[in-house]
């Protein structure tokens, strides 16, 4: 085994040098007369751009992988398959465009006979064989760990999957009974410190315990379940980022406990990831002993039926030439409001009005237009006070960078859920006169999933024990792109496997299908995320060094 991880390791290093030259080459191509990265110059090579930031995603991985592929023979196995499957992509996206990286195909040439010998049939079949009686590799995190795992998946499979269907295909509310299971698992207050009511130590198990939650809760539901974390996660971070203390004493202990369950207001209808554009302004006023009002309209704002606690971006200088440093962050209090609309107003007038979109998946959660009028927020509500006036948006992004990580999370419960439930069928279909699984394609698809599957999960824990320590920022957005893409690749093979019965809403396989499409659309589009955050920072380390 030792070899074949020596050989695992330099195919890798080919792979990180070639995306070095090709981030080189995207800062030569993007920097101005002031020796700076212009997104303007970064945008006349999107296509560029696009590709390398999934081609470091996918080789950051790798290099976790190889730290995972030490633990034993199967973790090897799916290493090294994963590690030939991310080479091959790279290659594929050089091809034809090698001078626009500054590279040619055969600076890959080194690592061409150990992809070979791991995408080859007969090596994914062995490990497909492998994965069927073993399972798709061990986690590793250790016994605390696996115990909230194990408290979590049994959540899901007895409270969330047996509700699942029924909220999908009625596109009904969550029920209260797991938002309540939820609160007494303390779920809520996984990242509220212990002396606001919470349970986060400062640790690295603060961050990998929710990954932990988040992963389970998803292959439980991803609408029912898997997302009700992110938005109380998303407030509490800014919270501690820059909210006073009394604010912290104020709203810490309600997140942790449920009893403010929170909503995001953030995207508007002309502007989604163009966060530095938004339109909906907080006018001071001094009525109801001062406070703000709150003028315009949100879109995709999920959950903000039933959430009773909003956090909002918005406008405080009316000069957009000040792009982010013009907005502040708010917490709105609302009625709780069941169904698909709701519309509230004010003694004073102000009003809100919202109304469910429809969408292919992600149901239970509803996303919202809303429509706020002259809604009164007092002043105490303005995130870090007067200090935070002109600061929301970096108070907003410490969440958004977990959100991130979460969404990775997400990503890999639903590919889990949408395998476990391909290779059962497989395995119990026949055609022909054998079980699909038995099957050649069938066999190096398993292998295929199983590897991305468990890439994506250790890329999630890697990524939470840097943010632990502070970091991770680029590596957040990388395990989002590439989980998020995969996720759409392996939830469509497991609902093939199924054959006809899987365009059918009475297998759990085609839900699967439709949540994961949402994935690489929240929490930061996949263009977006590769354009404006991932390809940008390699350039600027290129340039750097």
């Amino acid at each position: 085994m030792t070899g074949e991880l020596d050989q695992a390791v330099a195919a890798v290093e080919v792979a990180a040098s070639v995306v070095a030259s090709g981030s080189a080459a995207l800062a030569n191509q993007s920097v101005d007369e002031k020796g700076a990265i212009s997104v303007g110059l970064l945008d006349n090579h999107q296509v560029l751009a696009y590709d390398l930031a999934h081609a470091a995603s996918g080789t950051q991985g790798c290099r976790v992988m190889l730290d995972y592929a030490r633990h034993g023979d199967l973790e090897s196995m799916l290493a090294r398959a994963f590690i030939a499957d991310a080479l091959a992509d790279l290659t594929a996206r050089l091809v034809g465009r090698q001078a626009s990286w500054g590279v040619t195909l055969s600076d890959l040439e080194p690592a061409m006979p150990f992809v070979e010998a791991h995408r080859s049939p007969a090596f994914l079949m062995s490990l497909a064989e492998e994965v069927a009686a073993h399972g798709g590799g061990p986690a590793h995190l250790g016994d605390e760990l696996d115990m909230a795992r194990d408290t979590f998946h049994r959540f899901a499979k007895d409270k969330v999957r047996p509700v699942a269907d029924h909220v999908h295909r009625a596109n009904t509310d969550i029920p209260e009974e797991v938002i309540t299971g939820l609160a007494e698992l303390g779920v809520f207050g996984l990242s509220v410190p212990e002396e606001h009511g919470g349970f986060a130590t400062g640790g690295e198990n603060d961050y990998l315990g929710m990954v932990v939650a988040t992963e389970e809760l998803s292959w439980g539901s991803l609408g029912v379940s898997g997302s009700l974390i992110t938005r109380p996660e998303i407030l509490t971070r800014a919270l501690m980022r820059g909210g006073t203390e009394e604010q912290k004493r104020e709203w810490l202990p309600k997140i942790a406990t449920g009893d403010a369950m929170v909503g995001v207001m953030v995207t508007e209808p002309d502007y989604g990831s163009d966060v530095a554009n938004i339109k909906v302004a907080a006018t001071p006023t001094d009525s109801e002993g001062g406070g703000w009002k709150i003028t315009g309209v949100k879109t995709w704002a999920t959950f903000a039926g039933r959430a009773n606690t909003i956090m909002l971006l918005a406008r405080t200088d009316p000069d957009r030439s000040k792009g982010h440093k013009g907005l502040s962050l708010f917490i709105l209090e609302k009625p709780e409001a069941p169904g698909h609309s709701f519309s509230f107003t004010q003694e004073s007038g102000g009003k809100i009005e919202g109304r469910a979109i429809d969408t292919l998946g992600y149901r239970g959660m509803h996303s919202y237009e809303v429509a706020f009028d002259e809604w009164f927020v007092p002043a105490a509500n303005l995130i870090g006070g007067k200090g935070g006036l002109g600061k929301g948006f970096y108070y907003q992004m410490e969440g958004f960078e977990n959100g991130r990580l979460q969404t990775a999370a997400r990503a890999v419960g639903v590919m889990q859920a949408a395998f476990e439930a391909g290779l059962t069928y497989a395995q119990e279909r026949n055609v022909f006169g054998k079980s699909v699984f038995d099957y050649q394609l069938t066999k190096v698809k398993v292998a295929r999933m199983a590897a991305v599957i468990q890439a994506g999960r250790q890329f999630s824990y890697d990524v939470a024990r840097k943010m632990a320590k502070g970091e991770g920022a680029l590596e957040a957005s990388m395990v989002k792109a590439y989980t998020c893409r995969t996720a759409e690749w392996v939830t469509r093979e497991a609902q093939q496997f199924h054959g006809g019965m899987g365009y059918a809403e009475e297998f759990p396989i085609s839900r699967y299908f439709v949540d994961a499409r949402v994935l690489s659309i929240f929490e930061g589009a996949d263009e977006t995320l590769c354009l404006r955050v991932i390809a940008r920072r390699l350039a600027e380390q290129a340039l750097a060094h």
